[in-house]
C-alpha cells in the first residue's frame, strides 16, 4: 500500500518526530498537525489516510466530522480509548488502541501500590515524622493471598506474573472467560461477584465503556472483604466516587490505591475531587502517571508505528476496539 498520508495530531518531541518520519515517510506524506495553522487543519485531515492521536477531543477540536471521513485507521497512542467519539469517523474506519504499550511500567506501579499499602508505609512515615516509633505493628503479606484482576489484558497479565512470584493466587476477569495463562480462576463480568468476594486485593485494569462505568459501587465494595484492597490504574469512573469515599471512611481496614481519578487536568482542565479523599489514612493516591517511565512514551510511539505498518502492509491490525 503506497501513498499513505499519515497525520500526527499530538505534540511530539524531536526524537518522536524523527521516528515517525523515518518509519512512515517512505509510504507517503507525514504531517504534524500542531505545526499547521488552524484554518488549514481541516484540509490536511480531509486528505489523511491514517491518524495517530493521543487525545482526539482536544486535538480535533473545531474539526467538522465531514473532514474525517477519509481516514481509514485511527491509531491511538494511549491504551485506553474512552476519550474517542466513534461517531466522528466513518463506519469502516478501523480504530486501534495501543494495546500493551505501557504494561510493564504499569504492572510495576500496581505492585508498588499493593506493597506500599500492605506494609502501611505512608502512614508509618508520617508517624515517624511526629516522633512515633511503632516497631511492633504487623504488616500484611502477599503469600497465599488472592488478587482479583478485573481486566486481564496486557496490564493485568504482566501484573499477574509479578504477583505470582510472591505466592499470590490470581483470579481474573476478561471478555471471553478464557486464557492461556496459568492462573487460579478466569471468568467474565458475570463472575464479578465471585471474584470480589474471594479476593484480598482487587486490581482495576479494564477499559472504560458503557458496561464498565460505575462497575464498582456500594454493593460491589460491600461484597469485598472488610480488610480488602482496591487498586485503580484504569479510569476513575469505573469506580463510583461517592461510594468509594464513604466505604473507605466507614471501613478503616479497607485500603485503596488510586492512580486514575474522576476529574483530571487532561480531561476537565484541572484536578478536583468531590470528596476529601486525602483526609483518609487508608488511601494512597498518585497523579495518573503509572505508565510514565524512562523511555515508555517512546516505546509507545514505536508500538503505534508498528501497528500502522501492519495496516499499510495489509496485515491484521492489533488492538482493534469495538465501537460503542
Amino acid at each position: 500500500m503506497n501513498n499513505i498520508n499519515s497525520v500526527i495530531s499530538f505534540r511530539v518531541t524531536d526524537v518522536q518526530k524523527n521516528l515517525f518520519v523515518n518509519s512512515l515517510g517512505s509510504f507517503g506524506k507525514v504531517t504534524f498537525l500542531k505545526n499547521i495553522p488552524e484554518e488549514k487543519k481541516a484540509h490536511v485531515l480531509s486528505s489523511a489516510d491514517v491518524l495517530l492521536a493521543w487525545y482526539p477531543p482536544d486535538e480535533l477540536k473545531n474539526i467538522d466530522r465531514k473532514n474525517l471521513q477519509g481516514i481509514k485507521l485511527v491509531q491511538l497512542l494511549s491504551a485506553g480509548y474512552d476519550q474517542l467519539d466513534f461517531e466522528q469517523f466513518s463506519s469502516d474506519c478501523q480504530i486501534a488502541c495501543n494495546r500493551g504499550a505501557y504494561a510493564e511500567p504499569m504492572a510495576e506501579y500496581i505492585l508498588a501500590m499493593i506493597l506500599a499499602l500492605s506494609k502501611n508505609l505512608l502512614l508509618k512515615h508520617k508517624r515517624m515524622v511526629n516522633g512515633e516509633f511503632d516497631q511492633l505493628s504487623e504488616n500484611r503479606i502477599l503469600k497465599n493471598k488472592v488478587c482479583g484482576i478485573i481486566g486481564f489484558g496486557s496490564i493485568g497479565k504482566t501484573s499477574a506474573k509479578l504477583l505470582k512470584d510472591f505466592g499470590t493466587k490470581i483470579y481474573a476477569i476478561n471478555s471471553s472467560g478464557k486464557t492461556g495463562d496459568e492462573i487460579d480462576f478466569i471468568g467474565t463480568l458475570n463472575e464479578l461477584d465471585f471474584v470480589l468476594k474471594n479476593s484480598d486485593i482487587v486490581v482495576i485494569s479494564i477499559p472504560l465503556k458503557k458496561e464498565t462505568k460505575n462497575l464498582i459501587g456500594k454493593r460491589e465494595l460491600e461484597l469485598m472483604k472488610p480488610d480488602g484492597m482496591i487498586i485503580n490504574v484504569a479510569r476513575g469512573s469505573i469506580i463510583n466516587e461517592k461510594d468509594l469515599y464513604y466505604h473507605l471512611k466507614n471501613n478503616q481496614e479497607f485500603l485503596a490505591g488510586i492512580d486514575a481519578w474522576w476529574n483530571e487536568p487532561f480531561i476537565s482542565g484541572k484536578f478536583k475531587l468531590r470528596y476529601p479523599f486525602f483526609d483518609l489514612p487508608n488511601l494512597l493516591g498518585s497523579p495518573h502517571n503509572s505508565a510514565i517511565a524512562p523511555g515508555s512514551l517512546l516505546k509507545g510511539a514505536e508500538l503505534a508505528i508498528e501497528n500502522v505498518l501492519r495496516f499499510v502492509n495489509g496485515k491484521e491490525v492489533r488492538g482493534i476496539v469495538i465501537k460503542s
